[in-house]
């Protein structure tokens, strides 16, 4: 009985914030904390009902600590997901050889074609375009493409695009814009990542 009261009580919550206008935020710059950011605004809305679809352009693989957190939620029947879809950094302190760059461009087109998808469903409230900005940066998708994508998304679909350098044309589109910026990082101190906090 309580869980179909709860499961209710989010529908509710979620017709009603699907009446107002949604929201285009962008978390960018060099520090620490853009996918974080908008894990927690994820959080956030599942926990008002909303209906949460992270895509990831990056990310592959199964070894980040969201991913179990997200399955966790999603088997106590809260409606968020969340896909990985990349191949791992490019350009990540490393040369990125043509096959290897070809494969992220595969990855990336797949990537678009599922958000596009997605995103003209009507079935998310909020879709996070997780590290899209690094997607642009480094040619893998067109800026022209996302701003025509924002442009015609449905009127109540909330959107988070997430990496550094956010183009111009994809700050000039958004609502809020929010810069990481670095004071002092763990690894510059010889620290290598740590499990639960950086992955």
């Amino acid at each position: 009985m309580a869980v179909v009261d709860t499961q209710a009580k989010n529908q509710t919550m979620a017709t009603q914030a699907a009446k107002s206008e949604g929201l285009i935020l962008v978390n960018t710059g060099n520090g620490k904390g853009k996918t974080t950011a908008a894990l927690g605004v994820a959080l956030r809305a599942v926990g008002n009902g909303l209906r949460v679809l992270i895509l990831q352009f990056i990310k592959g693989g199964s070894t980040y600590g969201e991913l179990k957190a997200i399955k966790a939620l999603q088997e106590a029947g809260l409606p968020i997901e969340i896909r990985p879809m990349g191949k791992g950094f490019i350009f990540h302190n490393k040369e990125t050889s043509e096959a290897d760059l070809m494969a992220h461009k595969a990855a990336a087109d797949t990537a678009w074609q599922m958000l596009t998808e997605e995103v003209m469903s009507n079935h998310w409230d909020l879709i996070i375009f997780d590290e899209i900005n690094y997607a642009i940066k480094f040619g893998l998708l067109p800026v022209e493409q996302v701003v025509a994508l924002l442009d015609k998304k449905p009127a109540p679909l909330h959107v988070v695009l997430t990496g550094r350098d956010a183009q111009p044309e994809i700050i000039a589109k958004a609502h809020t814009v929010t810069e990481m910026k670095v004071i002092k990082h763990a690894y510059e101190q010889g620290i290598k990542a740590a499990r639960g906090i950086e992955f």
